[in-house]
């Protein structure tokens, strides 16, 4: 990563200026001993009322550890990352026999990629909005149920035009996961275990592989023949006469099989997160909204399922409004309470652009923010490419030296499984001193950079499954650590609209 600046305290950089007329709050009543939740009136000197609390909600969040409910919220998340790469591995295992069934020129095969990416790209930019406007539960929860109900769909699409929207729907489902996921998890765990951050992509080579899996023993099996991969495969149905041997939806089940099982799967975590754990609106996102009392019932809810007393009281958060901090900008009104709540419409509207603002708050937030959009843009061109194109090239380079689909379906989960590894390594040098985010990303990139190279090069069956390997092992360190690092970087108040940007 080119750029080298990493807050210490995201949730300090959230200051603005401007002439927003003062509102009127009561003055502070500080504990006699100088203390407001076991943190000494002193250090909180100098920060915004909003900002006051988010150290009192982190303080809280850092005494409850690893708890109970932050391993619930871990592998619920981590669940957004397997779904992530579960669809866009699939994409690019069905799409030869769905070519040979359907009938369209290897000319139109990209409308695939362009139509799931075109849904992730709207689904990055619309849930990353709203994950700061409405809420992280309820994004939380909604992207999963629209990725479970049109992936379901697909398998039962008998046209590629049908085939290409519905594609694009399951990707706008799929496209918030990632940064409403890392947001929520940021704003749940544990300074100390920031590194788990960067761990939740373990989830996504697993989804790959299990996709791979499921993949191999439908497709094989349950494919027309001749296949795709052999020399004359059977033709589409749609381009001969009637009459003629052909490629029949009867005959080649395999693909549709592949959908409705990773449909289910989708639908089975949605139960997960909605129906069997009792997810709470993040604290720090109802605190910058005026809802102090629901954010401290989402703390005692936590310290509760974590078997320990909460800390913090809606009496401390009261205790840190200031007459100070009443007279100041529009930015200290969040995270105010009632005075935010009583604010216009108008005043409303005029607070929201504030907090876009903070993308772009000095040169060296808009330097960030540029060069985090620009890593992402990069970053997605070898997505593609590896998850969308490099499953059917490996067919073709493996028919053209006469290994068998099943043998080269096997392959993909050889392939994609060692990722795993990929990710744990990122995750430890994640947290070296000497190495960090930015060189790791420097080195797994151009890592991930040369192995393409090279394969376009060569063709031998040691060369195929090795070279993929490599691809996929560096892509998932780098992704690893830089979804992980990227909610790090920016303040609460935009953490969920400036991920969404980003992946849009």
């Amino acid at each position: 990563m080119a750029s080298s600046y990493e807050p210490k305290d995201p949730e300090k950089e959230a200051h603005l200026s401007s002439d927003f007329p003062p509102y009127d709050v009561e003055p502070a009543h500080h504990a006699p001993n100088g203390l407001i939740a076991g943190i000494p009136a002193a250090e909180l000197e100098g920060l915004t009322v909003y900002e006051k609390k988010c150290v009192l909600i982190n303080r809280e969040i850092d005494n409850n550890g690893m708890g109970r409910y932050q391993w619930y919220i871990w592998c619920l998340c981590g669940f957004g990352y397997f779904l992530d790469l579960l669809w866009a591995q699939a994409f690019g295992l069905v799409l030869s026999p769905l070519e040979q069934e359907l009938g369209f020129s290897g000319k139109s095969s990209g409308n695939i990629s362009v139509a799931f990416s075109s849904g992730l790209t709207a689904g990055a930019f619309v849930w990353g909005m709203l994950v700061d406007i409405v809420g992280r539960r309820w994004a939380f929860n909604l992207t999963c149920l629209i990725s479970a109900a049109f992936g379901l769909g697909l398998g039962a699409r008998n046209s590629y035009p049908a085939f290409l929207v519905v594609t694009a729907f399951v990707g706008f489902g799929i496209g918030g996961n990632i940064p409403i996921d890392t947001t929520i998890c940021l704003e749940f765990i544990p300074q100390n275990r920031r590194f788990l951050l960067a761990l939740l992509s373990l989830f996504q080579p697993v989804g790959v592989a299990i996709c791979s899996a499921i993949a191999y023993g439908f497709i094989p099996k349950y494919s027309c023949s001749p296949n795709f991969s052999e020399a004359k495969p059977l033709p589409s149905c749609a381009n001969v006469a009637a009459g003629v041997a052909c490629c029949t939806r009867a005959s080649n089940m395999g693909w549709r099989y592949l959908m409705f099982t990773l449909g289910a799967i989708t639908l089975g975590i949605f139960i997960l997160r909605f129906v069997m754990f009792n997810f709470k609106e993040s604290p720090k996102f109802l605190v910058y909204r005026g809802f102090d009392d629901k954010a401290v019932e989402v703390l005692q809810h936590i310290a509760k399922t974590n078997n320990r007393p909460c800390g913090v009281t809606k009496e401390d958060f009261e205790a840190l409004t200031t007459e100070q901090d009443s007279t100041v900008s529009r930015t200290e009104l969040l995270g105010a309470g009632k005075a935010q709540l009583q604010t216009t419409m108008r005043e409303k509207f005029f607070i929201e652009g504030a907090r876009y603002k903070l993308l772009f708050k000095g040169w060296q937030m808009s330097r960030l923010t540029l060069l985090v959009w620009l890593t992402y843009i990069c970053d997605f061109w070898g997505f593609t490419l590896a998850g969308t194109y490099l499953p059917t090239i490996l067919a073709l380079k493996n028919g053209a030296i006469s290994l068998t689909l099943k043998f080269t379906y096997r392959t993909y989960i050889a392939i994609y499984t060692p990722a795993i590894f990929g990710v744990l390594l990122g995750g430890l040098m994640y947290a070296l001193p000497n190495v960090g985010r930015k060189w790791t990303m420097v080195f797994s990139s151009g890592m991930m950079g040369i192995s393409i190279f090279v394969f376009s090069a060569v063709n031998t069956e040691a060369s195929n499954i090795g070279l993929n390997v490599m691809e996929y092992f560096f892509q998932s360190m780098f992704n690893a650590v830089l979804y992980g690092w990227t909610p790090e970087v920016f303040p609460a108040p935009i953490r969920g609209t400036a991920c969404g940007l980003a992946s849009f």
